[in-house]
């Protein structure tokens, strides 16, 4: 059974700093969102952990196997090198989507995004050591069939944009829904889902399913492992065996074993 540890990050009180004293110029605060994104990964990275962008004010990360030391961490480094705080909400559950849930209800029992005076909270407890095994994390990595030569090579860059961010929309909205999955785009034409224990039967509904509404036909690497880097390293060896042997679906428990790569 998988047993997900998610951590909302929120920058604290960022609408109003946008605008304080006056509007901030917009290239100045992509620059730093980006910066950022690009920090917590690094930080999240480097525990074996996974971290989404979303809407960049918000983040999501899977941390399984970083405790509240490392959370703290965290806040203390981003505090140091930014104009900017952020508050973490810690959940965890064997549902990706109740686990994001609890750590979300913990930040906005503290206060609101907006409120000047909530500053670098931490809410929730990490997964305890002892309770951690190896089939916590399932990540199943999908991948757009011929992108390139679907969209890439004869569509202009937006129109090709459009028809994968058609196909992760429906996959996204489709996943929650029926799996209490979570699935986050990562460039190009590749999308990450953080999934409980989901089987190939779901897997192969969710991809004839996004067929039929988006246009677009998907294929998935499956990998599970005791954090998002192990189940995700596995996932990638999966893929590949789909883009070998033309498969839709392929699970990959040997690779889950590998903890660096």
């Amino acid at each position: 059974m998988t047993n997900t540890q998610l951590s909302l990050v929120q920058i604290d009180n960022y609408g109003p700093w946008t605008v304080t004293p006056e509007p901030r110029r917009e290239m100045d605060l992509q620059t730093l969102q980006s910066r950022l994104f690009a920090d917590i990964a690094q930080f999240v990275g480097s525990r074996d952990g996974y971290a989404f962008f979303t809407r960049f004010d918000n983040m999501v990360a899977v941390t399984n196997g970083l405790d509240d030391a490392d959370h703290e961490l965290l806040q203390e480094s981003i505090a140091n090198r930014y104009p900017v705080t952020i508050s973490l909400g810690i959940g965890v559950d064997a549902s990706p989507i109740e686990a994001l849930e609890a750590g979300t209800a913990g930040l906005q029992h503290a206060g609101s995004a907006q409120d000047g005076e909530r500053r670098e909270v931490l809410s929730g407890d990490a997964l305890p050591e002892s309770d951690r095994t190896d089939s916590d994390v399932q990540i199943a990595h999908f991948d757009v069939n011929d992108a390139t030569g679907k969209y890439t090579d004869r569509l202009n860059e937006f129109d090709s944009f459009i028809q994968i961010e058609q196909g992760y929309a429906t996959l996204m909205r489709y996943l929650r829904e029926e799996y209490d999955s979570l699935s986050f785009f990562v460039g190009g034409d590749n999308i990450i889902s953080v999934c409980p224990d989901t089987t190939e039967a779901e897997y192969r509904d969710a991809i004839r399913h996004v067929e039929a509404e988006a246009g677009v036909e998907l294929k998935v690497g499956v990998g599970t492992g005791r954090n998002a880097h192990e189940a995700g390293f596995a996932a990638k060896h999966a893929l590949e065996v789909c883009r070998e042997d033309g498969t839709d679906v392929e699970f990959d428990h040997v690779h889950a074993e590998v903890a660096d790569d």
